[in-house]
């Protein structure tokens, strides 16, 4: 069903940007020097101009790519690297990842921005059903900032949350900024 209704949501891009406009503005965004983006596809909030501006500045933009069952980071230097991958997804080159120096470990990430495929008032956040956000973001400090873009279409009352679930820090809609305290399980700690 929120699925149904983010591919319906009209003016994706001109709202997006908005979403957008308003992750700069926050503190955590213009502190951060290590940024790990997803890449939108399809009907997500798009960070293709998030993601130029930010390589263009003095931060340095990391992507995720699905490596077996999980997700392996790289810095990406312009966006010419990506290319088509698994899943519609848009992930960087293969010839790119086996390079040590284009690596990143989660912990060395200083923002997180997480797509999802709903998400609540409390950080809750629904993923795509595979769990690779959530082994990815235990890996990161603990203190990260974690944030989660989407439409106010994906937003609902209350998400059910599992033991490894990950909370985001903050949401953000093209109408509001949704503040929590982002709370680890235990079991990965």
């Amino acid at each position: 069903m929120v699925l149904r209704r983010r591919e319906a949501q009209a003016e994706r891009a001109s709202l997006s940007k908005r979403i957008c406009a308003t992750l700069k503005r926050l503190a955590e965004y213009r502190e951060a020097k290590t940024i790990c983006s997803y890449v939108g596809v399809g009907s997500e909030v798009e960070t293709w101009d998030l993601l130029r501006e930010a390589i263009a500045g003095d931060q340095r933009v990391v992507v995720p790519y699905v490596d077996g069952n999980r997700l392996a980071l790289l810095y990406l230097h312009d966006l010419a690297e990506l290319a088509p991958a698994a899943f519609g997804l848009l992930e960087p080159r293969p010839e790119l990842r086996g390079r040590p120096a284009r690596q990143v470990h989660p912990a060395d990430v200083e923002l997180f921005v997480v797509p999802g495929l709903a998400f609540d008032v409390t950080g809750t956040r629904l993923g795509y059903g595979k769990g690779y956000y959530d082994r990815l973001l235990c890996l990161a400090r603990v203190e990260t900032p974690c944030t989660g873009l989407a439409f106010t279409c994906q937003m609902v009352p209350k998400l059910p949350v599992l033991e490894y679930d990950i909370r985001m820090h903050t949401v953000i809609t093209e109408e509001a900024v949704h503040r929590s305290e982002r709370r680890r399980p235990d079991s990965v700690r």
